[in-house]
């Protein structure tokens, strides 16, 4: 399997740094499937009209990350247009400081499409959605671009599309904006495609500015910016796309919130957007949300504190640990298998080799021999993840590729290696060590 070098690198230094990249992922992927599958099942569904909800429920490093990018470069490749961010303490889902507003402007500023997939693609988006409507109408009437009745019909089918907004919510003031782009396009007024771009993005602060420049008495606040997030699915499909998918890592940031009321109220916009999508209100548009078991299930913090979601979510009495319902509204990840590990750190090895241009040293015995001490040591079972054997693998690569004369087998053996605490276990050894001396 040959890699370019620049994928290579990237993933490399990424996974060692324990973060995922954006590129590169097909080289990796290992195991999954059945979530992979349920997930583009859902992708059908959107691409067919209806809409989806998911969460995504895993530990620090499980690979919640990982699947989200997966999923990401699936529908890309499936002619979707993607949008994703990270919560923060600066972005929420709902806020009285502008948090809410934050996140929509990060995930329009990661608008992704297959010819665009690093994001920023919203220029791209709009201007393709102009040629392709000039492109259809001279198949369809067989006129050309210079022609005067050309550029009559092409307005008629622009405004076909923007009217078919209108009976949304706040779909006239998104349509007028769509109208107004149009119009600098066909002009070549730079300028005026640069300000309704700002507004697309929710740069805007007050309705006076936006005003005076574009003439329209609205923007876009913390309060309704997930309904121009339902209004751009509709426009995406109308667009020539198949869909629009949200992608929303890091709920923890909603869980760690110290307010009560603002906790209630993000989870308060969850319960929205759920039933929103589940009830058909909203079309063409699927949303995963990430998070730990414990920001979803804790009932006096997490999810589960709002009752209304947590008697949506909680699973039924024939879920087992070994039957999970993959088309639950909540995917729980599974551990890989040490099968599955091993496939993955022997590709890790080959993309290793490659980057820095050396013949493979280790063999399949020293690969097993690698994960066998890996989930030997004491607490792996519940405490290691995927993060963590990634990052002691890569060390372990890097470490052999600068001192070519050491052996393997002296690496792996020696008891820094073989005893090496996971950051969770020499966190509980602290712990365990406050207390060692007290007795009653």
């Amino acid at each position: 399997m040959k890699i370019p070098k620049r994928i290579a690198g990237t993933l490399i230094n990424a996974l060692k740094g324990g973060v995922v990249p954006r590129i590169g992922l097909p080289y990796v992927t290992v195991g999954r499937e059945p979530e992979i599958n349920a997930l583009l099942h859902d992708v059908e569904i959107i691409a067919d009209g209806g809409a989806a909800f998911r969460f995504i429920s895993g530990k620090y490093g499980s690979g919640k990350s990982f699947l989200l990018q997966t999923i990401r470069n699936y529908v890309m490749d499936r002619n979707f247009v993607v949008v994703d961010a990270d919560l923060s303490p600066e972005r929420r889902l709902q806020g009285t400081r502008g948090q809410g507003l934050a996140t929509y402007k990060e995930l329009i500023q990661n608008m992704s499409t297959k010819t665009r997939p690093e994001g920023g693609a919203l220029p791209l988006v709009l201007d393709k959605w102009i040629s392709s409507v000039q492109s259809s109408v001279a198949m369809e009437s067989g006129l050309s671009f210079d022609d005067p009745q050309f550029g009559t019909l092409v307005q008629q089918k622009i405004f076909a599309v923007i009217n078919e907004l209108n009976g949304m919510v706040h779909g006239f003031d998104f349509a007028r904006l769509l109208t107004l782009y149009y119009q600098a396009y066909m002009n070549g007024d730079e300028e005026l495609k640069a300000k309704v771009i700002r507004w697309f993005r929710g740069e805007y602060i007050t309705k006076t500015e936006a005003k005076q420049e574009l003439g329209v008495n609205v923007i876009i606040t913390d309060d309704d910016w997930y309904e121009y997030i339902k209004l751009f699915a509709s426009f995406l499909k109308n667009a020539g796309y198949a869909g629009m998918l949200v992608l929303i890592d890091e709920l923890v940031n909603i869980y760690k919130i110290p307010n009560a009321i603002t906790r209630q109220y993000n989870y308060e916009k969850i319960l929205t957007m759920y039933n929103d999508t589940l009830q058909g209100k909203a079309k063409h548009l699927g949303i995963i949300l990430c998070g730990t078991p414990q920001c979803i299930e804790d009932t006096r913090r997490g999810i589960y504190s709002y009752e209304a979601l947590r008697s949506r979510l909680t699973e039924g009495r024939f879920s087992r640990e070994d039957t999970r319902d993959l088309l639950a509204p909540i995917i729980k990840l599974s551990p890989l298998t040490n099968e599955e590990m091993l496939i993955l750190v022997e590709k890790l090895a080959d993309i290793h080799a490659q980057l820095f241009g050396y013949a493979q040293r280790l063999g399949q015995d020293d690969l097993i021999t690698f994960i066998r001490i890996e989930y030997d040591r004491v607490g792996a079972g519940s405490h290691i993840t995927p993060r963590e054997i990634i990052r002691d693998f890569i060390e372990l690569l890097d470490i052999l590729y600068q001192n070519p004369g050491m052996q393997v087998a002296e690496l792996m053996g020696s008891d820094a290696f073989s005893y090496a605490k996971t950051p969770l276990q020499e966190k509980a050894a602290e712990e365990a060590g406050e207390f060692a001396e007290f007795e009653l």
